[in-house]
């Protein structure tokens, strides 16, 4: 499953998947507990594939941060708590995103991507690159080749 179907909303814990759009706004259903819920469009909600984290040149894709995440922890859950102190926080999340702006990337941000990167693990999500990514990779490397 993508991370466009993947849905943070404001108020409610969790991530969750959407599963069909109303007149009204949408339905969805709890990564942690399977529970559905309607959403209305008034709701503040977030698409996974739509946040970046801000770094010192650039933002990025939480894509690909997840798939950092992915590659230091083997495809497993981190060996980090989202519960942990924040110190501790953000020195594994200097190790994954060296150049990440402490100034706009606050402790509660990276509590909330270790959490959902935790639970897109316990729900066998974890196809983070999409092929356009793969297809970029491809290319940037031919043209290197070529130089």
């Amino acid at each position: 499953m993508a991370l466009d179907k993947i849905l943070s909303i404001g108020g409610k814990p969790g991530l969750y998947k959407l599963l069909t759009q109303t007149r009204s706004g949408f339905v969805g259903e709890s990564l942690l507990d399977g529970k559905r819920v309607t959403v209305g469009m008034r709701s503040n909600v977030s698409v996974l594939s739509e946040i970046a984290i801000y770094t010192l040149e650039e933002e990025v894709p939480l894509r690909e941060v997840f798939q950092k995440i992915k590659e230091k922890e083997d495809g497993k859950k981190t060996s980090i708590s989202h519960k942990a102190e924040k110190i501790e926080l953000e020195e594994y999340f200097f190790e994954i995103l060296p150049n990440y702006d402490e100034d706009r990337v606050y402790g509660s941000d990276i509590k909330k991507i270790i959490q959902w990167y935790n639970i897109l693990i316990d729900n066998n999500i974890s196809d983070f690159v999409t092929e356009e990514d793969t297809e970029e990779e491809t290319t940037s490397v031919a043209s290197a080749e070529e130089e």
